[in-house]
């Protein structure tokens, strides 16, 4: 049977997933609710979602869903067991979700680093102009301006006296 997934929600009280999606075998909108079992304000989101996804039960309607937009549902449900309102956990989630420029990268343990090189590939692969893309052009020149100075580099003045 092929479910074609049209909303994803949280629903706090109790604890579950509700999934909106299309039978295409009937063209019928149904809904699902997921229940949410042994998940604590200290529970792993990321491993959370991964378990559901996987879950016999549900992975067959889970296809569609992205396993990120499972993580943030968790992640909101985990704010919600902290005490947090609905506003400072999405408030996070964006924080979490978004690299800072001026942030040192090299500061990170492994984990966080490859979360935040995830961000950064699916920000690129967003932004990336492909060949198919109506405002794609080959073989782009750009001039850059002449009329300023050079300036010339200090690291490899000294250099060349050695050789």
């Amino acid at each position: 049977m092929a479910y074609v997934a049209k909303k994803c929600g949280i629903q706090f009280q109790p604890p579950s997933i509700i999934l909106i999606y299309e039978d295409k075998a009937s063209t019928r909108v149904r809904q699902r609710i997921m229940p949410i079992r042994n998940f604590s304000k200290f529970s792993d989101c990321s491993r959370a979602a991964e378990e559901l996804k996987n879950n016999p039960r549900h992975k067959a309607y889970l296809t569609r869903v992205s396993l990120q937009q499972l993580q943030k549902l968790y992640s909101l449900l985990r704010g919600h067991l902290r005490g947090q309102s609905l506003v400072q956990s999405l408030e996070k989630i964006q924080q979490e979700e978004t690299v800072n420029p001026e942030e040192d990268l090299n500061k990170l343990d492994d984990k966080e680093l490859a979360r935040k090189k995830s961000i950064m590939d699916e920000l690129f692969e967003k932004n990336r102009k492909k060949k198919n893309d109506p405002d794609f052009i080959y073989n782009v020149e750009v001039a850059f301006p002449q009329n300023e100075r050079l300036e010339s580099c200090g690291w490899d003045a000294e250099s060349d006296n050695e050789f």
